[in-house]
């Protein structure tokens, strides 16, 4: 039995496993919460340990007031296309207003937050810059900075552990709601650590912020070592499989490689209509990339616009406690496809919106342009390295969790 899967049967066995900080909430009696208004921004990731939603918790709490609730991207529901505009509602069950901070606005305004005492962030991240939580998790502590509201996360796990560093930097010119910090693509901080970062590093003035912290993580924990059960944090990423695989294909949908998106499989797959899967799984794997196996893949679409077409390519499997770069690898495929598909042109005849998309998620020009002058992937690779080892030292201050195993922080406020 692998030495990871071993660990969790060991870990299910002895009852051990990571408490999210919203079961921490509750073990505590909500501390900062008590006889306050409060505003939930959250969607259907927020559970507790046994599955419980913490609008559930919060809303049947009577000791607290639950007046608002806020929807990310794809909505509270967790259901609504990647892209698409929702506007607010009152929610069905509870009565609650939900504000839609993906619609007119992507911030909360002063009347959202009208009355609200405390706003508390609970949604599954997945580490990497473009998911576009973390730019709703800043906009919400920003606003309510000035409005004198606090602002309490419930910190969960970040899926790919908190050591994984990878990708390209973000410079200023290329801030959008798919990279809204100066950070790598993959910043090895839990949601809670990203929060007190935001709060003294990038906006002028913090807020009153206090992180709830989870027991029982530590930074070399991947996710099947949590013990918990991946709830579908986006409608594209249903099982952490796809988490990953976000991570090292987001780059090539926007130029023409289907990524599974809108299949069973999204973001695990590198494919397009008559592809030679067998050599492109031969030509990656000959990369070496460790913990990233490439395998000869083919699929018949089943919906939308090209429902019929046969495509074939490659289908990731990745490793999550193998050290190979995810962030690069969609240079490794473009690299691949360059030299297996010459007439493939995806990405140098991509349209202006395109190009900005794929530029937007690198940070810069510079992948895109290397990459059109013939450069490969390790040497975009290489230029990353710097950054990373700033960034490594710039995160220090914010962590709160351990490498090894370690008794955790007690709850307290993190306030600045």
């Amino acid at each position: 039995m692998p030495l990871c899967f071993l660990f969790i049967f060991l870990s299910f066995l002895s009852g051990e496993g990571v408490i999210p900080g919203v079961d921490v909430l509750v073990e505590k009696e909500f501390p900062g919460l008590l006889h306050k208004k409060v505003g939930l921004v959250t969607n259907p990731s927020a559970v507790s340990r046994n599955g419980k939603s913490t609008l559930q918790i919060l809303f049947q709490e009577k000791r607290i007031r639950l007046n608002a609730l806020f929807g990310p991207e794809h909505g509270v529901y967790g259901t609504v296309p990647a892209g698409k505009y929702i506007s607010s509602f009152r929610e069905s069950n509870t009565g609650i207003w939900v504000h839609s901070l993906y619609g007119a606005t992507r911030a909360p305004s002063p009347s959202m937050m009208k009355g609200l005492e405390v706003i508390v962030y609970d949604m599954q991240d997945i580490g990497c810059r473009s998911y576009t939580y973390i730019s709703t998790l800043g906009l919400v502590m920003q606003e309510a900075q000035k409005q004198g509201i606090e602002v309490m996360v419930l910190d969960r796990p970040n899926p790919m552990g908190g050591n994984r560093m990878e990708g390209p930097g973000l410079t200023p010119a290329y801030k959008s709601f798919i990279g809204q910090y100066p950070i790598p693509y993959v910043y090895g901080l839990t949601i809670g650590e990203l929060a007190q970062w935001i709060n003294v590093r990038y906006l002028s003035k913090p807020c009153r912020l206090t992180v709830i912290p989870m027991k029982g993580w530590h930074r070399g924990m991947v996710w099947e070592e949590t013990g918990l059960k991946w709830v579908s944090s986006s409608p594209n990423i249903p099982d952490i499989q796809s988490a990953r695989g976000y991570i090292a294909t987001s780059i090539l949908g926007d130029v023409g490689v289907d990524t599974g998106v809108g299949e069973k499989f999204p973001f695990q797959v590198a494919m397009h209509e008559g592809w030679n899967g067998t050599a492109m799984a031969k030509r990656l794997n000959a990369k070496g990339i460790e913990g990233i196996r490439a395998e000869p893949f083919s699929y018949r679409a089943k919906k939308g616009k090209w429902a019929g077409t046969l495509y074939s390519g490659v289908k990731l499997h990745i490793n999550p406690q193998a050290n190979g770069m995810l962030a690069s690898y969609g240079f490794h495929i473009l690299e691949v496809i360059r030299k297996e598909n010459p007439e493939w042109k995806g990405l140098a005849r991509a349209n202006s919106e395109k190009r900005g998309l794929f530029d937007k998620l690198n940070g810069s020009t510079v992948p895109r342009v290397m990459f059109l002058n013939g450069k490969s992937a390790q040497e975009i690779e290489q230029t990353w390295a710097a950054g990373l080892v700033r960034w490594s030292e710039e995160r220090k201050p914010f962590l709160i969790y351990p490498n090894e195993r370690a008794p955790i922080p007690s709850i307290g406020s993190n306030r600045q």
